[in-house]
């Protein structure tokens, strides 16, 4: 399986935990980003790990905009190391920070500015858009021409939800869905053929994770809550969302 959505630069000891989750049959992660020198690093683990990282270079939304000079590196980094990407992310609008919150336009702005720059080199978006957020994303996404995107740890009305699949986009769903009913609900929303599993490690979960380290090791968990929910086998479940996520990321 692979792991949609991961924040490997911020692990330790990484080779021996990609050592561990290879063992256990992980044969992937896409690798987001969330800053520049945090997208350096991840180009850096795509070179070390060639065929087991899937590179996502981007500014995560819940944080001050970047400065121009950042701004500009990093666009130069998506022309000249365009191909080692597999998507840009995570990148999107911010909704939990108030600081972000309160400059909506300028985040808005750059959004439809790095829309456009993924849609220009064929690349997927990787994104964090929740509640309201989803629906102002998946317009500018669509007035960019923005084909593949990926909308990580989804949280939408269902109306919304719709639209993004409608749209062909893929939504993600992570270790709550083995506990938490809002997540099973997303489910039924969601075809098995737009949907994949993430972890958004190193972020700490509850339930029967709680206290634990964050791990690949856990889609197996995921894979299982979805199988029961679809009225799949597991294996044939593991099969087809694998495939999805190589669709998405190549």
């Amino acid at each position: 399986m692979i792991d949609a959505h991961i924040h490997l630069d911020q692990y330790t000891d990484i080779d021996e935990q990609i050592n561990r989750w290879q063992e256990a049959g992980i044969i992937g992660v896409v690798a987001v980003s969330t800053d520049l020198r945090s997208s350096c690093r991840t180009l850096e683990l795509k070179q070390r790990f060639p065929s087991f990282v899937y590179a996502a270079i981007g500014f995560h939304p819940e944080q001050p905009l970047p400065s121009e000079a950042d701004w500009n590196e990093w666009t130069g980094l998506v022309k000249q190391e365009r191909p080692l990407l597999a998507a840009i992310g995570e990148v999107g609008l911010p909704y939990y920070s108030a600081e972000a919150c309160a400059k909506l336009p300028a985040y808005q702005e750059r959004l439809t500015e790095i829309a456009a720059i993924a849609a220009d080199a064929s690349l997927p978006l990787a994104l964090h858009a929740v509640y309201d957020r989803a629906e102002t994303a998946l317009a500018i996404l669509q007035q960019a021409g923005v084909r593949q995107a990926h909308f990580h740890w989804l949280k939408a009305e269902p109306a919304v939800v719709k639209q993004i699949v409608q749209c062909g986009y893929y939504i993600s769903v992570t270790p709550e869905v083995c506990y938490r009913e809002r997540d099973k609900q997303l489910l039924s929303l969601v075809p098995i053929e737009q949907l994949l599993l993430e972890t958004d490690g190193p972020w700490p979960f509850a339930g029967p994770f709680a206290g634990k380290l964050t791990t690949p090791l856990w889609l197996l968990d995921s894979a299982r809550a979805v199988a029961a929910h679809y009225g799949r086998d597991i294996e044939q479940v593991k099969t087809m969302i694998t495939a999805n996520t190589k669709r998405l990321y190549g």
